[in-house]
Order: C-alpha cells, then structure tokens, then sequence
C-alpha cells in the first residue's frame, strides 16, 4: 500500500458516483512505479523502466471505439465503420456499472491537461483502476504544477477501468471492451482493455472534434520540429514510414512525435506532454533518442525480458506493437515550451511498397489534399498472414480513427493554412525503390535525410522539375548528397514498362479508395488525383 504520509494532496470522487473508494491522488511516478511492482502487476526491467503487460489487448480496438449520439454530436459526426454511434442511455447506464465497479476500491486519481498552448489548454482529470496507467497519464498528458492544481476543474474526464467486463447483450458494446466518448458529459469511458493508448487517443479524438469545431484549429496526427531560425517542420505518416525517426533531427529541436494543432495565428503546439514509441527491433544505434529515453519513469509494454530483465527487442511472441511511454523531458533535444511558430514545410511520409513513389516530390495545395485524405502507405509481405504482394493501406488524414468529423473539413482546413502560410507540401517515399518489395530495396535512410535537410534548408528552391507522368507530382531532378538517377522512380527499375503497369495499378487504388470521398470534395481537391 502506498505510504500515505508522502501524500500531501488527496481528492474526493463521490461526485463522479465513485463511493467509499481509497484514491490516491497525483502520485509521483516514483510511487506509481512501486505500487505496480507491490500489486505484482509489473517488474523492473535493466534500464530501471516499468515493464507490464496489457492483456488481452495490445492495440487500439477500432470497432470498439464509440461515440455517443446527441444533439451535439449528431450532425457533426461522420457516423460509419470508423465513428460508430453509442446510445446515451445506455451509456448513463453503463457508466454508472463503471463507477460502482470501482466503488470500494484502491484507485488512482490525476490531474493534467492537454495543449502546450495556454489559450487552448484543455484541463483532464484522470481515474484509473491500475497504478501504471495513472503512471501512463502523468507520461503522456502535460504535467500541472502544484500552483495550478488549486481550484482545478476538469474539462474532460477519463474513467479507465481494464477489469471492468461490459455485457455486450445488456450494454450495447461489441463485446466486454469498449471506448466511449461523451461530448455532452466530457466523459472518456473506457473499459475491459489495459491498452493503455486507448487512453491518450480518446482525448486526441476529443480535440479532433472540440478544436476544428470551437476553436477554427486544425488538429494533426504529425510530429513536429524546429529549426534554429524558428522554422518549424511537420510530418505526417502512418506507422512503419519514418515519422518519428525523421522528426528526431540533432539539428532541430522536437516539439513533439504524434499530436499536435495548427492555430487560427499560425502557430504550432503539441497536444502531449511525451512519447509513445514503437520498441520492435529497437537499438542505440538506429534509435538513440528512444533507446535512451528508457530509464526509471518510463513503462515499457508487452516486452519480453530475460532472468537479468534485460529486454529482447526483437521477441515479438506477444504482439509486434511494442511499446514504451516516457516523458518528453526524457529526449535532450526539445523545444520549451512544447510549440512553434513560422511553419514552413509539411512532410507527407509513405513507406510505398510498389516502389512507384518519387523518393521526395513537391505538391500543389490541391495535391496535398488529394493525399491527405488519401493517407496511403503499403503493407509488405510477410507483416499478416496472407499477405504475400505489397497492400496499399489508406487511412484519412494520417489518422482515421481519431477524426470524428468527415476528412474533406479537415483536409479544406490544411489548404486555407498551406496558402496562407505560403507552406511547402512534401510527399516522401521511405518505401522501395528499383521494384516493389521483393525485387527491389528500401531507399536508404541517408538519401531520405539528405532529401529532407534539401527541402528545409530551402535547397531545392531553385533546381529543375520534372513532372511523373501518372501521379502528376513534381520531382527534382538533382538534389545535394542523393544520386541524380533515384529521384525519377522509373530510372531505377530494369523494366520501365513494368514500372508503368505497376504505377497504373496503384493509381487505380488511389481512385477506388477516395471513390467514397469525392462527393465532399471541392474541384481543387480532386485536381489533385493522379493523371492515369
């Protein structure tokens, strides 16, 4: 049991219908780490980091992620696969299940919020059944100090319960997990899973909805940086093309790694106040900021570790979605606070498998959201059973299970900035060049930062264009430190007819997938479609 003589705070939650409960409030990850190794729920691995297991869960659940449908929602919201309408009642009912399941409990109470930027703040206070989860929140969310805790009141609240089991029958869930968000009540309501993502996704599924909506900001799923003449830098992608990587540049400065808005003043800021990054395959070597951001405070997820708690990066026996939180203030070269302004490109990253994509092409504002609603990258071989030829995988605006109003208002909302910011718009391609996955090889990580340091630098202001013949995208024709013959896709591959057919068929897969968008879309947008 905790110490209560370290607690110096503590808060009632009767008035969420939590009664006769033991909370512990705002503890330091110091005591959140201990009660998790007292409650045998977690073990200390050699970094000195947290090590637990989530369960049953080890992602997101998008099926069962639901928003309650009321009159604040119901117009709003794209209901469909994605946004899947929750009743109120039932969700009164459910909640109230919720929170006398945790009736009588030890639970763990925290209050932080989200938005480095004060004038959109969005104060959170969170109540979780697990100490490492409240340990996750205090990771994740930024960080209150003891001043602004006085007379704290919470704009959202999370209630996370993962021993919670819903009746699917009597619920109305899916299944004994579930994720619901109450834009009436402000209430996160997640139970049955330990994932702890499902946490710092609702709430960026709450801005998603509250700033485009209240606030004319346009929220990302993107990193961020900035360089010494304060420029600052996004890049989109979905996982596996780079995002993080890339971003994590010793030359700038890190704003932050997957959630941030642009304001109506055009300037940047992060949602979060840390990191949630991929382990699989994790080194020092090509990861130095993540390998070293493991150390005590930080919680890694669903590894697996020897008899010395040495972790094995490469074990995928429990899932291929490794994880590890930690605090932002655990990476040594980042922006305080955690925001930007003058932004001035934008990086589209896909790891295209069909080894068609320009390695970097400039976009026109139609271009880029034509592939920002598209959100495409590829699955290669070998990543499911089944898959034995590159997948395009598409996913609205780099993040479609978080965006709850329909991709086009997102998407307008990216041009009006882009043109008013007088932004450049990059598509990457960290995918295979010289063939797609099989026959040919992974660009090089080299080449693409080379690429990357041309456009920020402004290098690649005044070389040649050339157009691609199917996608329509500009592609310089030479650029510093990257061989001339890499930068047309085509040159690369032995048999340029069969580099056609292969660029034809995945231009048929970018028409059939945006099929279901083009009714929203304005005629610039759709100007943006590849020529063939």
């Amino acid at each position: 049991m905790v110490d209560n003589t370290q607690i110096t705070k503590t808060i009632s939650l009767e008035d969420y219908g939590i009664k006769n409960a033991t909370v512990y409030y705002q503890l330091s990850p110091e005591e959140l780490h201990e009660e998790t190794l007292r409650l045998g729920q977690g073990v200390e691995s050699s970094f000195g980091a947290l090590a637990v297991n989530t369960g049953q869960f080890t992602g997101r659940s998008p099926k069962d992620r639901f928003i309650v449908k009321d009159e604040v929602t119901k117009d709003r919201v794209w209901w469909g696969d994605i946004n899947i309408p929750f009743d109120p009642e039932k969700f009164d009912k459910l909640y109230s299940k919720v929170v006398n399941y945790l009736g009588g409990k030890e639970i763990y109470a925290r209050d932080a919020y989200a938005c480095a930027d004060d004038s959109y703040r969005l104060n959170i206070r969170v109540v979780n059944e697990y100490p490492w989860s409240n340990l996750f929140a205090f990771n994740m969310f930024l960080r209150a100090e003891d001043d602004q805790l006085d007379g704290f009141k919470e704009d959202w609240l999370i209630v996370n319960a993962p021993g919670f089991k819903a009746d699917p029958e009597v619920d109305g869930t899916r299944q004994e997990n579930f994720a619901i968000l109450n834009f009436s009540k402000k209430i996160a309501l997640i139970g049955g899973t330990g994932y702890t993502g499902e946490i710092k996704k609702g709430i960026f599924s709450a801005l998603n909805f509250v700033l485009p909506v209240y606030k004319n900001t346009l929220p990302m799923h993107c990193s961020a940086n900035v360089g010494e003449d304060g420029d600052t830098a996004i890049f989109f992608g979905l996982s596996g093309t780079g995002k993080t990587t890339l971003s994590a540049d010793p030359e700038r400065r890190l704003i932050g790694d997957d959630e941030h808005g642009w304001t109506a003043e055009n300037t940047i800021f992060n949602f979060e106040g840390g990191c949630y990054a991929k382990v699989i395959n994790l080194s020092e070597e090509n990861e130095p900021d993540i390998y070293r951001a493991i150390k005590p405070g930080a919680i890694l997820e669903n590894v697996v570790l020897n008899e010395k708690g040495e972790v094995d990066f490469e074990n995928t026996s429990i899932t291929q979605n490794t994880r590890v939180s930690y605090p932002i203030h655990h990476i040594n070269n980042i922006q305080e606070p955690s925001s930007g302004e003058n932004p001035k490109n934008i990086f589209f990253l896909t790891a295209d498998a069909f080894g068609v994509l320009p390695p970097i092409s400039k976009l026109t504002p139609g271009q880029a959201a034509y592939h920002f609603i598209s959100g495409y990258t590829a699955k290669v071989a070998g990543t499911e059973a089944g898959v034995d030829e590159p997948v395009p995988s598409f996913s609205a605006c780099f993040g479609a299970p978080f965006m709850p109003l329909h991709p086009t208002e997102y998407a307008e909302m990216l041009s009006k900035k882009m043109k008013a910011a007088d932004v450049n718009v990059w598509l990457v391609n960290t995918g295979w060049t010289g063939g797609p996955y099989g026959v040919g090889s992974r660009m090089k990580l080299k080449y693409t930062r080379e690429m990357i340091s041309s456009a920020l630098e402004g290098k690649l202001e005044n070389v040649e264009f050339e157009k691609h013949e199917i996608f329509g995208l500009q592609m310089p024709k030479t650029c510093e430190g990257v061989p001339s013959e890499v930068l047309n896709p085509k040159n690369t591959w032995k048999d340029t007819a069969a580099y056609d057919r292969k660029a034809k068929e995945l231009s048929n897969f970018f028409r059939k997938n945006f099929s279901k968008f083009e009714e929203y879309a304005n005629e610039e947008i759709m100007k943006g479609a590849p020529i063939e």
